[in-house]
């Protein structure tokens, strides 16, 4: 059976196993460094709510104000707290379908949002887990959509604020570790 295509669905299966892992994890080891340099899986989560918000705001979405932030609510409480008014916003097809223009050309809000939020949510999953000493693997249709996102970034991959320099790995790495050497980080941490 296919799965929904529609930006909310989307948007909650790449959502739903990042807020177990918040959700299970101690904010104390969320505290420690994360394979991001100078920010701790804290500073991902609130990473993650800064840019989708901007994002979702820029687009014309009507997220609570103030923001939901770490420090103040906890990671759990904030990151939940933000990823339900993503998915509401994301369930209404007038944002979600909205023309939106992008430096690969005109796309959907929503689709936009998946290019490269959704690409975050799986990669700062593995960083999140990384800071807080928490396996994470990331499934085989989650790597096919890391690969996917990160050929469409082209050129852009390497740019301030993507993704590092490829970290070598030996010829024996898992796909996963190939994958996230790929975007910079090396994978044995």
């Amino acid at each position: 059976m296919p799965l929904p295509q529609d930006a909310a669905s989307i948007f909650d299966r790449k959502n739903t196993p990042l807020m177990r892992l918040v959700d299970a994890t101690d904010p104390q080891a969320l505290a420690g460094p994360s394979p991001c340099v100078g920010w701790s899986g804290l500073d991902v989560v609130q990473h993650l709510i800064d840019t989708q918000r901007d994002f979702l705001l820029k687009a014309g979405a009507d997220l609570p104000n103030p923001a939901p932030t770490v420090a103040a609510l906890g990671p759990a409480t904030a990151w939940r707290t933000h990823a339900e008014g993503v998915a509401r916003q994301l369930a209404d097809d007038t944002l979600a379908e909205r023309p939106y223009e992008t430096p690969f050309g005109t796309t959907t809000v929503g689709a936009a949002f998946d290019r490269f939020y959704g690409f975050d949510l799986l990669v700062h999953r593995w960083d999140i887990g990384a800071a807080a000493g928490v396996p994470v693997e990331l499934s085989d249709r989650e790597l096919d959509q890391v690969e996917e996102a990160l050929a469409g970034f082209g050129d852009a991959v390497r740019s301030e604020g993507v993704c590092g320099p490829a970290v070598e790995v030996g010829p024996d790495a898992s796909r996963q570790e190939r994958v996230i050497a790929f975007t910079g980080r090396d994978p044995r941490v």
